[in-house]
Formats: C-alpha cells, structure tokens, sequence
C-alpha cells in the first residue's frame, strides 16, 4: 500500500471546525438544550401535513428551481422572483455568496465575535478574513469596518442582530455605513433573527436592499419558523447576484420537503408571530432577571442572551450542564443562552443566580 496521500488544498490547513451546540445527554441529568438558538415550539400548523405529503415521493428530485417557494417568497416580501435564491440554510447561501465573489486574493470582512461560520467559509474560497472587533458594548464597529475595507475587499457580512452578543445596529448608523461602502463591494445583511427584532430604530434589510445594488439580505426558516433541522434559507438580492447565487447552489440541494415546509410556514404567520411574542416576553424576562442577579447583559433583539465571563465561561457551561441546561461556551469570551421553554428558562436563571454569588 502506498505511503502516500491524495494532495488537498493547504488553505483547508487551520481551517477550524465548526462546532454545533451541544444537544442535551440522553439519559443523563440534562433535560434542556440552550445551546443552538432553536425554536422550542413543534412545526406550525399544516407544515407537519404538508411535509408528510411530500415525503412519499422522495424517491423524485426536488423542484431544482424551488418555484413554488420562490413564488411565496415573493409574494411575502414583494420582490421579484429573480430577486430570490435559496439554500441549504443562511449559512448555506452565505457560502455560496463568498463562492460567486471572493478567492485567492480577496477579502472578506466581518465583525468579531460574530457568527463562527464566516471564517471558516471565507478560508474554504480561498480568501482572507478581515476580523474587526466589536466594540466594547458588543456591538459592530461599523467605522472600523468601513476602514477596513480595501481594493481587495469584495464581501462583507453584517450580522444584524449579531450572533452571538443579540446587539444590533440602527438605521442611521448602518445607511451612514452603506454610504461609505463602495459600489462594487457585495455587502450581506445576514438577518437570521429578523423575527425576533423589536427595536424600531433596527431597520429591515429588505427595505435597504431595494434601492441599494450591492445589498443582499439573508433569511432563514430555521430560527423563528423552527425548521433547522430541513435545512433551507434564502437571499434577497438584486438580480446579478440572485443569478450567481443558483449558479453556485448545489443541485438539488433544498429537498421537497423542505420547500413544502417553508410554504406551509410562510401561510401560518399569525400563530408564528404568536410564538416569537411569546418567546421576545420570555427574553424580556430572563434578561432581566441577569440584570437583577448583577450580570451585565448587551441588550439583546434575537431569541437569546449573552454573557462575558472570560476566563470563566468554561466553568460556568460545566455548572449549567451539571444542573441540567446545555448552553453555548466560547473559551475565554463567554456564553450565549437560548431562551427556550419558561422551564428551562427557570432552570438557567437558578444556574446562574448560584454561580453569579461565587464570583
């Protein structure tokens, strides 16, 4: 046999992993999982009917063109249906969108911390990542990020609210930002949570991207309308880089299924609006109480919270997971919370209150 093996490319080299929430132990003491920003509530009604109709014919590709989908979408948003690409989730999209315009040589810039998918899809094109920090109330520096953009600069990702901290920026700011990014750089706003966005100053991307060409949005239905586990997000983009999304997409990548869940879904937004209420009361609440025991929390517009703890953020996911919450630990940063059934919520906030008293 030979010693030998197959050569791959020396960007995959450092190329982090990236690591899902932890699911709750089966069997063991842990009984909630706080750790994936999923939606607590089952499927909305009529998805699960219409999911199981298009499963008896998974024998058959997908609509490769998602039509049906795409004409619901656009409906939704009223945009053109050339406006439209979907994808095997936001994050799915997001690759395709570093694919259709970064490689070797390139830039991508984002904030940092924000979602932990972004460098590892702009190292796997090839391109470099340009990390701006936070600023020190966890919200993005859209000054430094401005600064930073360069003649090689061809992406940027704003993550509004952003992933993890829940900070989000404002109208005023974000269009002054706008503003100063050229033209023929691509500028995503990536609003996985836009659901779950009460601030009014917090502006809908959708409504920026209609006069603005070098503006995409991305959206998911796996946050508030709880289908992670079907995989299937979408672009709102002007129509060159709607075009160079589906040529990027992997063929047949969005199963039936999906797209008859995300249909369903769009139809049952009354009772959706009714759920994320519940769930913007339950953050209101756990927020709160985090002030109230002494922590410091970012004001948070997505459906979990945030907490520095430094040095002891792996301490305190060890406690959670001991008392029966799984949350998500970034070592040496801190932890984001989901906010999950009030129960689990109750559960968190004890967890919490006992350790805040040792600090």
């Amino acid at each position: 046999m030979s010693e030998t093996s197959p050569k791959l490319r020396a960007e995959l080299d450092g190329i982090p992993t990236y690591k899902p929430g932890r699911p709750a132990a089966s069997g063991g003491p842990v009984a909630y999982k706080l750790s994936s920003n999923e939606n607590p509530y089952p499927p909305l009604p009529g998805v699960m009917d219409r999911a199981i109709a298009a499963a008896g014919s998974f024998n058959r590709y997908p609509d490769l063109a998602c039509t049906g989908l795409l004409t619901e979408l656009a409906g939704r948003f009223g945009v053109p249906a050339a406006h439209l690409a979907t994808g095997t989730g936001s994050v799915g999209v997001a690759q395709q969108l570093i694919q259709a315009t970064a490689g070797p040589g390139d830039e991508v810039v984002y904030a940092w911390r924000s979602f932990e998918a972004y460098p590892i899809i702009t190292r796997i094109s090839g391109a470099t990542p340009v990390e701006v920090p936070l600023t020190g109330e966890d919200v993005h520096d859209l000054d430094a990020m401005a600064d930073a953009v360069t003649e090689r600069t061809r992406l940027i990702f704003v993550c509004n609210p952003n992933n993890p901290t829940g900070t989000a920026v404002r109208r005023a700011e974000l269009e002054r930002f706008l503003d100063r990014v050229p033209g023929d750089v691509l500028v995503v706003l990536d609003e996985a949570y836009r659901e779950f966005v009460r601030d009014p100053e917090v502006p809908d991307g959708v409504e920026l991207y209609r006069d603005r060409p070098n503006v995409a949005v991305l959206r998911t239905f796996s946050k508030a309308y709880g289908l992670a586990g079907l995989r299937i997000g979408f672009a709102i983009a002007h129509e060159p880089v709607a075009a160079a999304l589906r040529k990027t997409a992997v063929p047949f990548g969005v199963s039936q299924i999906a797209q008859e869940a995300a249909i369903a879904s769009l139809r049952a937004e009354d009772e959706l609006m009714g759920r994320v209420g519940s769930l913007v009361t339950e953050r209101a609440r756990v927020r709160q109480g985090l002030v109230g025991q002494g922590w410091t929390v970012p004001e948070t517009e997505a459906n979990f919270v945030w907490l520095r703890l430094g040095a002891r953020t792996q301490d305190f996911a060890a406690v959670c997971e001991a008392a029966g919450v799984v949350v998500r630990p970034f070592a040496g940063e801190g932890v984001r919370v989901t906010i999950g059934e009030h129960e689990a919520n109750d559960l968190f906030l004890r967890t919490a209150e006992a350790f805040r008293k040792e600090l």
